[in-house]
């Protein structure tokens, strides 16, 4: 839902009620993500997607009988037809769980609530529930950034706690995702499906180094969504007007600024200085650091150059692994903006857990689902 938390809240502030219709679970091949959602107010205004078009059509109008006639939530399942192209179905061959729920935009309400708070920027994690008694079926439990207060009831109070664990785990690590907890009297005595809806801060590109390169790579880095900064020694490279597309440009010795720069598991390090007086202080200290990708721009040649200044300085032959270089994959690029898809493209293969191989020639599903972030079951 939080996909279209800018509509959906100003929907409550007009006092529209509408339905809502949310991807729960994907098995397969199948266009959005869980999470991703529809939703359609008393007018037959839509909002949103649920299939990139495959479905649309037949969740529209299980919205409008939802949000008219006032129903109770209702799941339902969307597949691949083989007898008809044009039937209700996922020609990509996936399946599809649907949630309908109509929403009442009181703003005493959690949903609505929560929805205040993704619109106004701050890290949100909202935990649905979308399989489980009829009575807690759609409803919702929402946590703050730093994970001292929720807000919202699913019962009783240490279903509450154990939820809101769950959903802060998620939002430490930025992910939406699937969640069953529940099943003993400690905690939840009814077993629960709960998908964790995050609104995460954006996650962070650091790129060292102000050359030509970092200049399309710092484009390609905000296009798919990430914070980039650009961090040069030398101030006369490392200015704004350079790298328009940056968040910020910082003019610093690499190593001192990743010293004091907040990252995370979602952060990507690019080292594009190409000069050892920047690598090797910097890259000793990116190899520690609990971040998602380190990836040094350089030959062949100056990568075994540069593992052996590495270990020289004690970095260990675990952390040398984890070092993405030459950076990049291989797909021949030359021009930075070519430089720029290859290492991007690296970046999600690592993220999403992919082979970085054509299509063409692996068998079985497109798209992984999302690793489970720690502490997540109970």
């Amino acid at each position: 839902m939080l996909n279209i938390a800018d509509a959906l809240h100003t929907w409550c502030l007009e006092s529209r009620p509408f339905a809502l219709a949310t991807v729960v679970q994907v098995t397969g091949s199948a266009p959005l993500p869980v999470g991703t959602s529809l939703a359609v107010n008393a007018d037959g205004h839509a909002i949103g997607g649920v299939s990139g078009g495959c479905v649309e059509g037949a969740v529209y109008e299980l919205c409008r009988q939802v949000v008219d006639e006032g129903d109770a939530p209702v799941r339902t399942r969307f597949g691949y037809s083989d007898d008809d192209a044009f039937a209700v179905g996922l020609t990509c061959g996936g399946e599809l769980d649907i949630l309908v729920q109509q929403v009442d935009p009181k703003p005493q309400l959690p949903v609505t609530r929560a929805l205040l708070w993704a619109t106004t920027g701050n890290p949100t994690a909202v935990a649905q529930v979308v399989d489980g008694p009829p009575e807690l079926l759609g409803r919702t439990l929402s946590v703050s950034g730093d994970g001292t207060s929720y807000d919202g009831s699913l019962g009783s109070e240490g279903q509450d706690r154990a939820v809101a664990a769950q959903a802060h785990a998620h939002l430490a690590a930025g992910r939406t995702g699937l969640v069953d907890i529940g099943g003993d009297s400690d905690t939840c005595p009814e077993r629960l499906s709960l998908l964790m809806h995050v609104n995460a801060p954006r996650p962070r590109m650091l790129i060292f180094g102000a050359v030509d390169f970092a200049a399309a790579l710092s484009q390609a880095g905000a296009f798919l969504g990430y914070r980039v900064t650009v961090c040069d020694a030398r101030p006369v490279f490392a200015t704004a007007a350079r790298f328009p597309h940056a968040d910020e440009v910082v003019t610093d010795w690499p190593h001192r600024y990743l010293g004091t720069a907040s990252v995370d598991s979602r952060t990507a390090i690019c080292v594009l200085t190409h000069d050892v007086k920047f690598d090797i202080p910097l890259l000793t200290r990116a190899l520690t650091l609990p971040v998602a990708y380190v990836g040094a721009m350089g030959s062949r040649r100056t990568h075994r150059e540069r593992l052996q200044l590495l270990r020289t300085a004690g970095v260990s032959e675990k952390h040398l692994a984890r070092l993405r270089s030459p950076i990049g994959l291989d797909l021949g690029a030359r021009t930075p903006e070519e430089t720029a898809v290859s290492i991007t493209a690296e970046i999600i293969a690592q993220a999403r857990q992919g082979s970085g191989t054509p299509l063409t020639w692996s068998e079985g599903p497109i798209h992984r689902p999302h690793p489970v972030p720690a502490s997540t079951h109970h």
